[in-house]
């Protein structure tokens, strides 16, 4: 394990470091480019802000009741990929039915102050860390087969290396705020990690809406967990990836430097989780989406919180 130790610093709470990337990656997210459009936003984008909270995680803050607030859904009905990404509230639904959540919103935001421990949500593989200043700062994914990875978002140290085998409830990152929201925001958009899962290469909830399967273990009422449950293969959960079906999804790639960079890492696994990363996050240089996964994954309850259970023992809706 990587060090947990000294103070978080400024350049990793923000991720700032190397500025001048950085600052490529900041005007890669306002302008765009040939294959990305540019970020939207207007005055609904400051729906998404939670000026209370925000100034007390910041602080330090947690709620007396252990639970970790959620300051951001799931949006049900995002708006089309090929108008790029967007911040603003003109089409937003959560699995409540309710509307805390914005346009391009495909995550869960769990509000937790700098430095908080974040744990694997289930066992599994990890097979890409990186940072990527306008598409949600440091991010650790891990392949938990079973057709599903997850990503932890905003992170500012990791704790693990690539291609490490994690159990559930192991310690993997400490959280910051690193990426372009938290700088132009600073202070009043909250402190959170963006949670993300995938399922056979998707973006989907892991909370169920009425008639769905929660994928949380604890239904709707997700809690953390100290060690391995029932169920965990610990040590084995990862994907048998079809080199095929991984080719082929580069081979729709139609940005020539992203298609060469993803052919050149030799590893099967990495270079699956290089294809849904980049697919995921830059869904407008792919024509279509090839399946990476031979069979189709129904949604199952496997996941707990992605904290300690001593640090949180529920969770909280902030509207």
């Amino acid at each position: 394990m990587l060090s947990s130790s000294g103070r978080i610093t400024l350049l990793e709470t923000f991720g700032l470091d190397p500025l001048p990337l950085r600052a490529r990656e900041a005007w890669l997210a306002v302008r765009g480019d040939a294959s990305v459009p540019p970020t939207r936003f207007g005055v609904s984008s400051l729906g998404i802000f939670h000026p209370a909270l925000s100034l007390k995680t910041w602080l330090g803050g947690r709620r007396a009741d252990r639970r970790v607030p959620i300051s951001c859904l799931f949006n049900r009905t995002p708006t089309p990929l090929e108008q790029g990404w967007s911040v603003r509230k003109t089409q937003v639904a959560d699995f409540r039915g309710r509307t805390l959540t914005y346009d391009s919103h495909n995550g869960t935001d769990f509000a937790v102050p700098v430095g908080t421990v974040v744990v694997a949500a289930a066992p599994g593989r990890v097979l890409r860390i990186s940072s990527e200043f306008n598409r949600g700062g440091l991010k650790i994914f891990v392949d938990h087969g079973r057709g599903l990875v997850t990503t932890s978002n905003h992170l500012a140290r990791p704790l693990v290396c690539v291609g490490d085998v994690v159990d559930r409830g192991q310690p993997m990152a400490l959280s910051g705020y690193s990426g372009i929201d938290a700088l132009v925001a600073f202070p009043w958009s909250v402190p959170h990690v963006h949670f993300n899962v995938w399922l056979d290469g998707d973006y989907v909830d892991p909370f169920a809406a009425h008639g769905e399967t929660s994928l949380w273990r604890n239904g709707n009422h997700p809690r953390g967990a100290e060690g391995a449950l029932e169920g965990d293969a610990v040590g084995e959960a990862h994907t048998a990836w079809d080199e095929r079906l991984v080719e082929d999804a580069i081979a729709s790639c139609k940005d020539a430097a992203t298609r060469d960079a993803l052919r050149g890492e030799p590893d099967l696994g990495k270079r699956a989780m290089n294809v849904l990363f980049m697919r995921n996050y830059y869904p407008t240089r792919f024509d279509g989406r090839a399946p990476l996964y031979r069979e189709r994954h129904a949604r199952a309850p496997w996941f707990t919180l992605p904290f300690r259970a001593e640090d949180f023992d529920g969770i909280a809706f902030a509207s």
